[in-house]
């Protein structure tokens, strides 16, 4: 049994594409039938002068906080900071990175593996200085992800491609339950077919699977989409009855570029 701990940089996160992340996925991925969390830490910032004025700011984010904690999730804040120049102009600061560095590394000696939620390069020191104690470390990021640090994690995987951490926007409910992410996974710009490449999530654990792809299901224009691995797509799996009801992707709509 694999000792598991996550780390997230809330404010990386919410800023680069996760806003609205199910923090209970996470929790379920990491206590998964291989693997069981020990520590489950969230970075965060909290602009303290503006929790004491405004009670709907207030309620707001200690609501964001108690869902959470609900989850199983510490909470480190990171409060804040102003500074005026010399002209006059005022910046804020709240980085809470050597926090979590510090954290990840005197806690990495009672864990397996390390969950590293967050797309900046800053932490690629840390990956390696982990990998170095013995720690298998798994990225999970959405968008302006650091390719170097895609390259240094064990593993690395789009949040967006795990079922149900950022949730797809559609019509209703029903809809919600047929679609789903994908990569490309090979395409044939002769023939105007491919396969894209997605996850279920069986007993939290992340099944890869394929499914087969026609350009005429697609909502895009061209098929210069299809020729990039890195594109994300939505997309609806339907039984084609016109294939033997084999599950094809149909209304094929691109997400983000990675």
């Amino acid at each position: 049994m694999l000792k598991t701990g996550i780390y997230v940089d809330a404010e990386n996160i919410k800023m680069s594409g996760g806003y609205g992340m199910r923090y209970d996925v996470l929790v379920d991925l990491a206590d998964s039938g291989r693997s069981t969390m020990l520590r489950a830490n969230c970075y965060l910032a909290e602009d303290r002068e503006r929790t004491r004025k405004d009670p709907e700011y207030r309620q707001k984010v200690y609501f964001y906080h108690n869902i959470l904690r609900q989850c199983g999730f510490k909470i480190i804040k990171k409060y804040v900071r102003r500074y005026t120049d010399e002209e006059g102009n005022v910046t804020t600061k709240a980085n809470a990175d050597m926090d979590l560095a510090i954290d990840a590394l005197l806690q990495a000696r009672n864990l397996d593996k390390i969950i590293l939620v967050t797309g900046d390069g800053d932490f690629i020191r840390l990956v390696t200085a982990l990998q170095n104690m013995g720690c298998r470390v798994e990225v999970i990021g959405f968008h302006n992800v650091s390719h170097e640090l895609r390259e240094t994690a064990d593993a690395y995987i789009s949040g967006f491609l795990i079922p149900g951490l950022l949730p797809i926007q559609t019509n209703n409910q029903v809809d919600t339950e047929t679609w789903q992410r994908g990569t490309v996974a090979n395409f044939n710009p002769d023939r105007g077919f491919g396969f894209f490449r997605y996850y279920r999530q069986q007993q939290n654990i992340l099944k890869p699977e394929t499914v087969f792809f026609h350009l005429s299901k697609s909502t895009l224009e061209g098929d210069h989409h299809f020729q990039d691995p890195n594109r994300i797509f939505e997309f609806r799996l339907v039984n084609n009855p016109s294939n033997d009801n084999r599950p094809e992707a149909w209304d094929i709509r691109v997400v983000k570029e990675t």
